[in-house]
């Protein structure tokens, strides 16, 4: 329970940070795209230092629920990102939200806890050797060129949704990294700041970070939000797999729900972040009134 908890709290706090990021960085020039520029634009503006305040407070819980808990566990219920950012977005602008929204909401949350229920992430250790290290990195470091190149060379939802998958898998191999530094606490202070992985969750956290206000400058959130919400779930679990050999089961009719759970989560995904678009727009001038109406009392 203690890994769901905190898992459960750091996607609360990432929603808030990412509609408070949203704001500041839908307004950065065009100009600054790609260049530390937009960083420099970004830090001058509160409301951006409020999320990455957020997202530092996110960080402290996620750390929390990956030192006690699978990374294929944890990192799919962020999942839960998405609905609550929805939900505050629509409580800032004052937006309700229509009846297929609720049931998006509904079929993202019940077949997470499906998928998660079949998938039944157990088992890992903490540590994972040289060789397996290295060969991780080199794949990630090959994936990111690849996504970030289609991303370069493409043009609006294209270019955000690659990005966004790009900052998914920064995302996820920063929870992978964050899991083995967190590890090393117990055995002291000394352990700790001299773990390569910490260091490494941080390079790879300000990359992903960097990654992200690209995709949310360069197009719609419903281009941005399902490729890094899915991207960074799915990656996370395979890291898990992989790295910390973390059990998922996947036998006969699981592996079954399991695929329809993540196809599920998928449509429920778009049209979270359809709403999402929606809640985020600016709504139309009232029309000007005319006729009787628009005469003055006298």
């Amino acid at each position: 329970m203690v890994p769901v908890l905190f898992a459960l709290l750091t996607s609360l706090f990432n929603g808030l940070a990412s509609v408070l990021q949203r704001q500041a960085a839908k307004t950065a020039p065009a100009s600054s795209a790609l260049h530390l520029s937009l960083f420099a634009y970004l830090v001058r503006r509160k409301i951006w230092l409020a999320g990455i305040g957020l997202v530092i407070l996110a960080a402290v819980c996620q750390a929390t629920a990956l030192a006690t808990g699978p990374v294929a566990l944890v990192q799919p219920i962020f999942i839960i990102e998405l609905p609550f950012t929805l939900l505050v977005v629509s409580r800032l602008n004052h937006r309700p939200l229509p009846r297929v929204t609720w049931y998006a909401v509904g079929l993202v949350t019940v077949s997470l806890g499906a998928g998660l229920a079949a998938a039944a992430p157990s088992g890992g250790s903490d540590h994972a050797s040289t060789k397996v290290w290295v060969t991780a990195l080199i794949v990630t470091a090959v994936f990111e060129a690849v996504v970030i190149t289609v991303g370069v060379r493409a043009g609006g939802n294209a270019r955000a949704a690659a990005f966004g998958l790009a900052a998914a898998c920064g995302y996820a191999l920063t929870a992978t990294l964050m899991k083995s530094a967190v590890a090393n606490l117990p055995h002291g202070a000394g352990a700790f700041f001299s773990s390569w992985q910490l260091y490494g969750t941080a390079v790879a956290g300000v990359g992903a970070l960097f990654l992200l206000q690209n995709a949310l400058q360069a197009g719609t959130l419903v281009a941005v939000q399902p490729p890094l919400t899915l991207g960074d779930a799915l990656i996370s679990s395979s890291y898990g797999v992989t790295i910390y050999g973390e059990n998922v089961q996947t036998g006969g009719w699981l592996l079954v729900v399991e695929i329809a759970a993540v196809i599920a989560i998928t449509l429920g995904c778009i049209q979270l972040s359809r709403s999402l678009a929606m809640v985020h727009a600016t709504p139309p001038p009232a029309p000007p009134a005319s006729g009787p109406a628009a005469e003055p009392v006298r």
